[in-house]
C-alpha cells in the first residue's frame, strides 16, 4: 500500500492540474478579436515590378527565338544570338512569369468607406483601410467589407406597449461598422444580426411604458425623444460585441394593430371630451366666482347663503349655456 503511494499523489496532482490548463487553451475566442491594420503595399511597386519582369520575360523570350523577328513583312526585332543553353532560359522566362502575375495579381483599388479584410486559411490576418492603388499578397483572402454610415428603417415590428395593448412600431436605424474583425467573425451576417436585435430592443422599449395614458399625465410612448434615446442605448450595448456602432434609434411610427385601433380611438376621442369639459367646466366656476365676489364688494347686493346659492346655481347655467354646442352636458 506504501509503495503505490506516490503514483496516486502523482495522478491526483495530473488531476488537479487538468482544469487549469484546458480553458487556458480555450480562452482565445471569436471575442477578443480587435481589428488590426493588414500588410499591404503601395500598388505602383506591385507595377513596376510586374512591368520589370514582363520586360524581362520579354527579352528572354527573344533570346531563345521565340518571338517572331519579322511581322507583317517588316522587321520588328533584330535578329536573336544563337542561345547556348535553353533549359536555363526557359526556366528563367517561367520564374518571371510567376513574378509578373504575382505582382499584378495582388494589385486592387481602396475605396473611401470600404475595408479589405485579410484572412490566410480561415485566421484573421488585419484589415486595410488605405484608399487608391494598393498591393495586397494574393495569397491572402480578401473580403470587401462596408463600413461608411448607413441608415436602415424597419418594418412594422409588432410588439405591445405595458397595458398589453397590441402595437405596431417602425424604427429607423443609424449605424456604422466599427471594428471590422468582429464584425466579419464574432457572427455570421452582421446585417441580419442587427435587423433581430433591433426587434429585441423594440419589444424591451415599447413594454415599458403605455401607449396613450387616458386617465392622467403620465410618461408614454408618445415621447418620441425619450423612446429614440432608449432605444438607442439599448441597440448600442448590444450591437457592441460585434463591431457595430449605433449613432441612432428613432421610431418613425407608432400605432395600435388593426384590430384595436377603432377601440382605441373611441376612448382617445372620449379622453379628449371629458377634458375638454372638465376645462369648460373650471372656466365657467372660475367666471362664476368672479362675478359674486365683484357683486359682493362692491355692496350691490345682499346675499344670504340661499341666495347666494341660487344666484351661483344661474349664473353657472348661463354661463356654460353661452359657451355653445361644445359644452353641452353629455346625455345619459
Amino acid at each position: 500500500m506504501t509503495t503505490h503511494a506516490p503514483a496516486a499523489d502523482a495522478a491526483l496532482a495530473a488531476t488537479a492540474v487538468l482544469p487549469a490548463v484546458i480553458p487556458t487553451a480555450a480562452t482565445v475566442t471569436v471575442s477578443d478579436l480587435v481589428e488590426r491594420p493588414g500588410r499591404c503595399l503601395p500598388g505602383w511597386t506591385a507595377a513596376l515590378t510586374a512591368l520589370a519582369a514582363a520586360a524581362a520575360g520579354g527579352w528572354l523570350l527573344w533570346r531563345t527565338g521565340v518571338l517572331p523577328e519579322r511581322l507583317a513583312g517588316r522587321t520588328v526585332l533584330p535578329e536573336a544570338p544563337a542561345p547556348r543553353d535553353l533549359t536555363g532560359l526557359w526556366g528563367a522566362v517561367l520564374l518571371l512569369g510567376a513574378l509578373t502575375a504575382f505582382a499584378a495579381g495582388g494589385l486592387t483599388r481602396g475605396r473611401p468607406g470600404k475595408v479589405w479584410v485579410l484572412t490566410r486559411h480561415g485566421a484573421y490576418q488585419g484589415s486595410v483601410r488605405d484608399t487608391g492603388l494598393l498591393w495586397i499578397s494574393p495569397l491572402l483572402g480578401r473580403r470587401r467589407m462596408d463600413v461608411s454610415l448607413r441608415h436602415w428603417r424597419s418594418r412594422a415590428i409588432e410588439t405591445v406597449d405595458a397595458d398589453g395593448t397590441p402595437l405596431h412600431a417602425s424604427v429607423l436605424i443609424v449605424w456604422r461598422v466599427r471594428d471590422t474583425a468582429r464584425a466579419a467573425f464574432a457572427v455570421d451576417d452582421h446585417s441580419r444580426y442587427l435587423r433581430e436585435q433591433v426587434e429585441c430592443a423594440v419589444t424591451r422599449a415599447v413594454s415599458r411604458l403605455p401607449a396613450d395614458d387616458f386617465r392622467g399625465s403620465g410618461p408614454t410612448l408618445r415621447d418620441s425623444e425619450r423612446l429614440g434615446d432608449q432605444l438607442t442605448r439599448l441597440l448600442a450595448a448590444d450591437m457592441r460585441p460585434v463591431g457595430v456602432e449605433v449613432f441612432s434609434a428613432q421610431p418613425v411610427r407608432l400605432e395600435y394593430a388593426p384590430e384595436v385601433a377603432a377601440a382605441m380611438r373611441r376612448a382617445q376621442v372620449t379622453a379628449l371630451d371629458a377634458r375638454h369639459r372638465r376645462a369648460v367646466l373650471d372656466d365657467v366656476l372660475a367666471a362664476v366666482a368672479e362675478t359674486v365676489r365683484g357683486l359682493t364688494d362692491r355692496r350691490l347686493v345682499q346675499l344670504d347663503d340661499y341666495e347666494r346659492k341660487s344666484l351661483v346655481r344661474d349664473l353657472t347655467v348661463a354661463f356654460y349655456t353661452a359657451r355653445g354646442p361644445a359644452a353641452e352636458m353629455p346625455k345619459k
